[in-house]
């Protein structure tokens, strides 16, 4: 069999096993059941992108994380309607659609644009606050740029999947778009100088400016369809049921004006709180939360990578066919697919199967399974840099394939790899930071979650890398302890 040949099969083999885990999509001619469903459950499951007050935000009352703002108070008040508990997932504005078309999440109240394009995939609710679309620059700029002509050219920066990244990408031809899935990134790369505005709606670019005295928000006069412009809560595609429900909460909130008379003084008040004597040290508890998850991450990966590392890689030098293409196809196909990827996949993908599969679950699996396909890598090359003078050498003791792996050839390759093996670990916990995009509470979750509380961008990746090297560092101190005893051995 050629070799083009042989890659073929792989594929082949790779769509068998990974395309029958993909989720199926609801027909429309299926009964709507979503409200019995979120009923029978208990508890309504909201996701949204806690980076953009006033709708969604978060403060620090205590130890703890509380979710507040406009959009929050909504959430609360359909909750209770509905009469079950609230449950919030924060995650990727980009990944919101995502979740919710894989049933991770029942709702994205999340200040979402009712745009045609996703109203194809999703149901909206009524459109329940509207707001012009602003633009945040640099205090310094503020006479410079007044009005969208006068950002013709220049860089542009916008959340990815956002109504206004669509408005600055048809009404500023010229200019670069950046699109960042948080806001927080937004306004760093603003006030460093990489864009020279960020567009955003009015609430959100005026909470920014009231809250961080180096940035104004400007009103350049977006043209946009007041139809798609305002805010509105996204179901699952063929939730009438469930959007009527909604509905019916939103009415009662804006005859009774919730929304001007409670909900935004209310996300003032929290603003104000917040950033008041708001220090990035007063947050180390959410640094040390997120160096747990962080470290439970890295040693489930660490431990389950290993375990399969070891067993692909004995797959990859076996003499059967069968045996050595399934383990070249995983590699092969692993190593040649992005970790995010991975990981969304597992999430989203599988974890749309298994509906209870916790977002801390679904990323071990994701790191493990991709650290396995290296380590087996590793391993494969310490297991043929030993010379097989010490194979025919043990057979020749009376000693069977099995006891010659393990008293002769696994140690000796063991000492050979370990440095490499060693960075394996070590790489591990960087990458673990993947994970922070599915709502994984590790430390670049937390760090971005300071970064929304404090409107401080800079300081607290600062401290997050100076974390990150903490750790890293010791665990390659640790290693080195190991294999200079590997090498006395």
């Amino acid at each position: 069999m050629n070799k083009a040949k042989k890659m073929l099969l792989l594929v082949v083999m790779l769509l068998a096993v990974f395309v029958p885990l993909l989720p199926t999509q609801i027909h429309a001619d299926q009964t709507d059941a979503s409200l019995e469903q979120i009923k029978k459950s208990g508890k309504l499951v909201v996701g949204t992108s806690a980076d953009y007050p006033p709708y969604e935000f978060t403060v620090k009352e205590g130890d703890k994380t509380k979710y507040v703002g406009i959009d929050i108070e909504i959430a609360k008040k359909l909750a209770k309607d509905l009469g079950v508990k609230l449950e919030i997932k924060n995650m990727a504005f980009d990944s919101l659609l995502v979740a919710l078309e894989t049933h991770k999440i029942d709702a994205i109240i999340s200040a979402m644009n009712p745009t045609p394009e996703r109203k194809a995939s999703v149901d909206f609710s009524d459109v329940y606050y509207t707001g012009k679309q602003y633009m945040l620059i640099n205090k310094k700029d503020v006479t410079k740029y007044r009005k969208l002509a006068d950002f013709k050219g220049q860089p542009i920066g916008a959340q990815t999947g956002s109504l206004q990244y669509s408005l600055v990408k048809e009404q500023l031809p010229g200019s670069e778009i950046k699109g960042l899935s948080k806001l927080n990134n937004l306004v760093i790369a603003l006030q460093s100088g990489k864009v020279t505005g960020v567009a955003m709606e009015e609430p959100t670019a005026k909470a920014y400016a009231a809250n961080n005295s180096q940035v104004v928000a400007i009103d350049p006069g977006f043209v946009s369809d007041t139809s798609q412009t305002g805010s509105a809560i996204a179901f699952a595609k063929n939730s009438p049921a469930l959007v009527a429900a909604a509905n019916k909460t939103l009415d009662q909130i804006k005859a009774e004006n919730l929304i001007d008379t409670k909900y935004v003084p209310e996300a003032a008040k929290y603003m104000e709180t917040s950033t008041k004597n708001n220090t990035v040290l007063s947050y180390w508890t959410y640094f040390a939360k997120g160096i747990e998850y962080t470290l439970i991450i890295t040693v489930a990966a660490v431990f389950f990578g290993f375990i399969l590392g070891i067993l692909l890689s004995l797959m990859r030098l076996s003499n059967s066919k069968v045996m050595h293409s399934l383990a070249v196809c995983y590699i092969e196909f692993v190593r040649g697919t992005p970790l995010m990827v991975q990981v969304m996949f597992v999430y989203f993908g599988i974890g749309a199967l298994i509906q209870s599969l916790p977002a801390l679950i679904a990323g071990i699996i994701a790191t493990s399974l991709n650290s396995a396909a290296y380590i087996a890598e590793v391993i494969r090359s310490g297991i043929e840099s030993i010379p097989v003078g010490q194979t025919e050498a043990a057979r020749s003791l009376g000693m069977d394939q099995k006891d010659t792996y393990r008293y002769v050839i696994i140690p000796q390759a063991l000492k050979n790899i370990w440095p490499a093996l060693g960075n394996e670990f070590v790489t591990l916990i960087k990458e673990s930071s993947i994970v922070s995009i599915i709502g994984v509470g590790d430390l670049m979750y937390q760090t971005q979650l300071v970064q929304s509380s404090t409107y401080k961008g800079v300081l607290p990746l600062f401290v997050a890398m100076v974390i990150y090297f903490v750790m890293t560092f010791s665990l390659s101190k640790l290693l080195n302890v190991f294999e200079r005893k590997l090498n006395h051995g």
